[in-house]
């Protein structure tokens, strides 16, 4: 059994909040509280709309997303991963598992027919009980996906900084009354470019619970790169530095995680067999690699639940979803 197959030993989360009081069903609202989630949806409706829309007119394609695949995300032995239990299901003979991340996915479509990407992803993680009180973990969410054929980390960043900038402005002309209402709202101005933050660094100033104090401390986004993450997240194996990237909101922590990619063949096999990775999961890719046929490319995800939730000051991201799904609950829908 390989070490992805296994439920992780608890590491460091991504995020540490003090409890955050859990959601409500919709069938349990107080009137009060419906209209705040009215207003919520229409915010979210809005930042879905402008997310869209910037990226297709710089020219990305719009795909649909995967639910079940024989190949995901690992989440292996990246230290933040507390996932309690993975889903799989056996279908015409063959074991698949609930999407964790498109990863893989967006690997290979970037590669061989799509150089500018971007999927409205559904992520099944079922965390560890005790997140749900966290405030920003549930064990469904949606990410905003999206890669880009032979791009630099700095190409990403850029890209984002220029779409959130967009966001924030369409947000302020198209519902400023309902930011007004909800109170508490995270619309900027920010200054670009972000600031870009070595985890080395980080580590040395705050210690290992880094995450959580830098959420605490920051008035501006900013982006913490070199974290020792997944195989498929580029690696100088000389310096041990990694060419990744995951941007950090004032409050909130890690809204969007991402990095440069693994191309070639006997680096991510080397990685794979370093990491303790089941090389079976990932047999199209290490083909494809091995064909001179995937590609260097670049992307990040977005976890929609979080960005939407910060701008909106909720008091736990599942506020942003219909049907709240947070870990150690289950709702009657």
């Amino acid at each position: 059994m390989s070490p992805e197959e296994e439920t992780p030993e608890p590491g460091n989360d991504h995020i540490e909040v003090s409890p955050a009081p859990l959601p409500g069903p919709l069938d349990r609202l107080s009137e009060g509280e419906m209209e705040r989630k009215q207003a919520i949806a229409r915010v979210g409706t809005q930042v879905l709309n402008s997310l869209t829309a910037h990226f297709l007119d710089q020219g990305f394609d719009w795909l649909l997303p995967v639910v079940f695949s024989p190949s995901t995300d690992p989440l292996w032995p990246d230290p933040g991963a507390s996932i309690e239990k993975r889903i799989e299901v056996e279908i015409y003979e063959r074991t698949v598992r609930a999407m964790l991340s498109m990863i893989v996915h967006k690997m290979v479509a970037c590669s061989l027919a799509y150089p500018k990407l971007f999927i409205l992803s559904p992520n099944v993680r079922i965390e560890r009980r005790e997140r749900g009180k966290t405030g920003v973990h549930t064990y469904e969410f949606s990410q905003f996906d999206f890669e880009l054929r032979d791009a630099s980390a700095q190409d990403v960043r850029e890209l984002v900084e220029g779409v959130f900038h967009g966001l924030l402005h369409d947000l302020a002309a198209n519902r400023q009354e309902d930011l007004d209402y909800l109170g508490g709202v995270n619309t900027g101005p920010f200054e670009a470019p972000f600031r870009v933050l070595d985890r080395v660094d980080l580590e040395e100033e705050y210690g290992q619970d880094w995450e959580a104090r830098l959420s605490a401390d920051l008035l501006q986004p900013a982006w913490v790169v070199n974290i020792p993450r997944e195989f498929y997240d580029f690696e100088d194996l000389e310096t041990g530095v990694w060419d990744n990237y995951d941007l950090f909101l004032p409050g909130i922590g890690e809204v969007l995680s991402g990095a440069r990619r693994e191309w070639k063949h006997g680096k991510i096999v080397h990685k794979i067999e370093r990491d303790g990775v089941d090389p079976a999961n990932y047999e199209l890719l290490l083909r494809l690699a091995e064909e001179g046929r995937l590609r260097p490319s670049a992307g990040a995800g977005i976890g929609l639940e979080r960005l939407i939730g910060w701008i909106v000051g909720a008091r736990h991201i599942g506020e942003v979803q219909a049907f709240p799904k947070v870990p150690g609950s289950v709702y009657d829908l």
